[in-house]
């Protein structure tokens, strides 16, 4: 920020000093992250960045304002140090994100600060992380599908070019894994932006996905911004604003195709309720801030497609205690395209990714975007796994033996597609020794179509597990034979 000094032929001291003087307040109240603070000159405005401590250490962000002198702030650093008396000096001005070409390869907290250990950045324009969303006026109304090159998100729940897609799961079912896979497919296919957004992330999560993808040559065109779990509810709240300002300049400035992923959507719901909380508010149903609505709305609504270009997002949503009918999961959804909702029992079954097709949906899948074809196909593969989910029971009380050639047929198509839809991935490589596999939509239509045909009911379904395009399956069924021939002669 430039700050405007006098000219003169012999500068007065006195009046350069009284020019320079800044707004300042004094601490009257800490209450853990809350603080109040009284002002005597000028009455900071609401997102006001606020600073004290030593060297201006303590950042602190103005809430609410309580009478004509007084605010109350929320920090958005540890409050060690703060005391009684202080003083606070007002930056004139909300927090501010770097934006700029310099930016890419970088990893950033919330402040804009590089926390990956390089150099420092140079030549950086700062913006505020306060913007409006796209008016609709600027918006595109032209839709497009996303392809991500995994076959069961292609195929069923295919993405949306500017759209929010959610990836909903309990702990533990694969919601970061599925975000790193789709970040090292989409840098390879799109000449686009990836930006990762770590919302309350654990520290080696962060310090494995930057190794992972530097590894993977992605970095390049990849920026990271973390508000990590240990830090204050106010960091955590504001890091998402800072990841889409950042986004923003990609897609307005530069008019490339940004694609946002966020992990974890509910941490910034969490977040907010924790700084709802200490604001004092009368919380609402299940605990949740009164105002959830409104914030989440005021960050997805800014993820939109415009003339200049597209912010993709993917968002995992945690899903408490996997009640989908939480609040936090309730209204996620209303802002999304597509719903990824990942399953504890397809993990349990080794069917990675562990998507459930069937509670799994996009509004993408009509015919008008992805052609007959493909909807007919999609529906008809969705209702084989339904039928086969229906049996399922039966199978379990009297065995196969029981059911009717024509049920029968059914069970051995839907599993074979559901062997067919695991996919291994790139980012899991050195965990499963399996290389990872891009396929295209039409080549993982062609493959679902073969076997809703029959063509693989004589060929094991093993054959079909953990490989790319259908082809691999004769493949895999030859190797599979070699090594068993191997194997009884050893014995012999």
């Amino acid at each position: 920020m430039t700050r405007n000094t006098l000219h003169a032929p012999s500068p007065n001291v006195s009046v350069l000093k009284s020019a320079e003087v800044k707004n300042q307040g004094t601490v009257i109240s800490i209450r853990g992250s809350v603080v109040d603070v009284l002002f005597t000159q000028h009455l900071p405005a609401i997102r006001t960045l606020l600073h004290s401590g030593k060297s201006n250490h303590i950042s602190i962000e103005v809430f609410s304002q309580l009478d004509s002198q007084r605010v109350r702030c929320i920090a958005l650093t540890p409050t060690q140090g703060l005391a009684r008396g202080m003083l606070v000096e007002d930056s004139g001005g909300p927090l501010m994100a770097p934006v700029g070409k310099t930016i890419l390869s970088r990893m950033f907290d919330v402040f804009g600060n590089t926390i990956d250990r390089e150099p420092p950045l140079n030549a950086v324009q700062w913006r505020s992380v306060h913007h409006a969303p796209p008016a609709l006026a600027q918006r595109a109304t032209k839709t497009q599908v996303f392809e991500t090159g995994i076959k069961v998100i292609d195929v069923l729940m295919p993405l949306e070019r500017g759209g929010k897609a959610g990836l909903f799961g309990g702990a533990g079912v694969g919601k970061t894994v599925l975000l790193t896979e789709m970040i090292h497919n989409m840098v390879g296919q799109h000449s686009g932006v990836s930006i990762f957004c770590g919302i309350g992330e654990r520290c080696r999560e962060g310090e494995e996905l930057y190794r992972e993808m530097k590894a993977a040559g992605v970095l390049d065109n990849m920026v990271m911004v973390f508000g990590q779990m240990n830090e204050p509810p106010g960091a955590r709240f504001r890091v998402g604003h800072a990841a889409l300002t950042m986004a923003e300049y990609f897609r307005d400035d530069e008019h490339r195709d940004v694609l946002l992923l966020v992990d974890n959507i509910f941490r910034f719901i969490q977040a907010g309720m924790e700084v709802s909380g200490l604001m004092g508010q009368m919380p609402a149903r299940l605990g949740y801030q009164p105002t959830m609505g409104t914030e989440l709305s005021q960050l997805e609504e800014r993820i939109a497609n415009t003339g200049s270009g597209a912010i993709t997002s993917i968002q995992a949503v945690y899903v408490p205690a996997d009640d989908f009918t939480d609040p936090a999961a309730v209204h996620t959804f209303s802002h999304l395209s597509a719903f990824i909702v990942l399953s504890r029992k397809r993990a349990s079954e080794g069917l990675y990714p562990a998507i459930d097709p069937l509670q799994s949906s996009s509004k993408m899948a009509t015919p008008s975007i992805i052609g007959q074809r493909h909807y007919e196909l999609a529906q008809e593969i969705r209702r084989t796994l339904a039928q086969y989910g229906e049996l399922k029971d039966i199978i379990a009380m009297l065995g196969m033996e029981q059911l009717s050639q024509e049920d029968r047929k059914i069970v051995g198509r839907a599993r074979r597609l559901e062997r067919f839809l695991t996919q291994p991935f790139f980012t899991t490589e050195q965990f499963t020794g399996l290389s990872g596999k891009l396929v295209s939509t039409k080549d993982a239509l062609d493959g679902c179509e073969r076997i809703l045909r029959d063509e693989f009911k004589d060929i094991p379904e093993s054959a079909l597990y953990m490989i790319g395009g259908i082809d691999e399956a004769a493949i895999k069924e030859k190797e599979g034979k070699q090594h068993n021939k191997k194997q009884h002669q050893t014995i012999g």
